[in-house]
């Protein structure tokens, strides 16, 4: 299944080109959005085949806004250095097994359609296209050998980066920086999780092209790992690394993410509100 926010948040199912209005049937009730709170519940999407669909209204895809399917995250986690290729990029020294995980705010997520502001007009800031792994059921310590059972789904990330001498998770947090989308992907449709061509566009050119399959940690290491630092609750999230790629972002640009048997994640880059890095808030004289 495809599952969907749209139009202010209401819970859809997504059928070819239409969304079916679940709203009638799946209430939500705290920002969190209709699938977190689903998955508090529930632990996974398998009863939403149940819903009866007598009634609802059918609509095309091409006439709604689509919102973040999980707009505000109880956490999100974010994997650096995943892919040996950004490594590289990078002049890296280290991967993921040596720097661990970092955690992103989940004030910084953006609706597909949305427009990613740039902070500063001298500092460079970058686009690197992830695959989003949902978590639909409590993890602690788990085994890499059960680890997928505690996955409900998949979706697209953008983890938008600013280059500067900040740790991860402040060039990572602003607002806007972590697009998310377009859909929720349950397991059965995204079959092998560790073996999805991911491709990112940016103003038309074609910068990243990979298959996850050439994660270092794929799918199940990452969901053992993070539980072994911290609980992950249903509906938290992990953003699973970036491959080689990434470049800088200017005002007008637009960023498309596609991820096999998930979808095309888009969104605008606007400088309207950039500023000097050195206007930053900075310590008392």
């Amino acid at each position: 299944m495809k599952l969907a926010l749209f139009d202010g948040h209401r819970p859809g199912l997504v059928v070819d080109d239409d969304v079916i209005d679940l709203s009638p049937r799946v209430s939500a009730v705290t920002p969190a959005g209709a699938w977190s709170e689903w998955l508090d519940r529930h632990g996974d999407f398998a009863g939403v085949e149940d819903i009866d669909l007598a009634g609802l209204a059918r609509i095309p895809l091409a006439e709604v806004t689509l919102d973040a399917p999980l707009p505000r995250p109880g956490k999100i986690i974010a994997a650096p250095v995943n892919y040996l290729d950004h490594k590289i990029e990078m002049s890296e020294q280290k991967t993921i097994a040596e720097y661990g995980v970092f955690l992103k705010a989940t004030s910084s997520v953006l609706a597909p359609g949305g427009t990613v502001m740039l902070p500063f007009t001298d500092r460079r800031t970058d686009q690197e296209g992830e695959l989003g792994i949902v978590i639909g059921r409590t993890a602690r310590t788990v085994s890499t050998e059960d680890a997928l059972s505690y996955v409900a789904g998949y979706t697209g990330i953008l983890d938008i980066s600013v280059r500067s001498t900040e740790d991860r998770s402040t060039r990572k947090s602003f607002d806007t920086f972590t697009p998310i989308g377009p859909f929720l992907v349950t397991p059965d449709e995204v079959g092998d999780a560790d073996a999805l061509q991911l491709d990112c566009w940016v103003g038309g050119e074609h910068r990243q092209s990979v298959s996850t399959s050439e994660m270092i940690f794929g799918v199940p290491q990452l969901v053992a790992y993070a539980s072994s630092i911290m609980t992950l609750w249903p509906g938290d999230v992990i953003a699973s690394g970036t491959p080689a790629g990434v470049g800088a972002l200017s005002d007008g640009d637009d960023i498309v993410l596609e991820i096999a048997r998930i979808g095309r994640l888009h969104v605008a880059v606007s400088a309207a509100q950039a500023a000097p890095y050195a206007s930053r808030p900075l310590p008392r004289p």
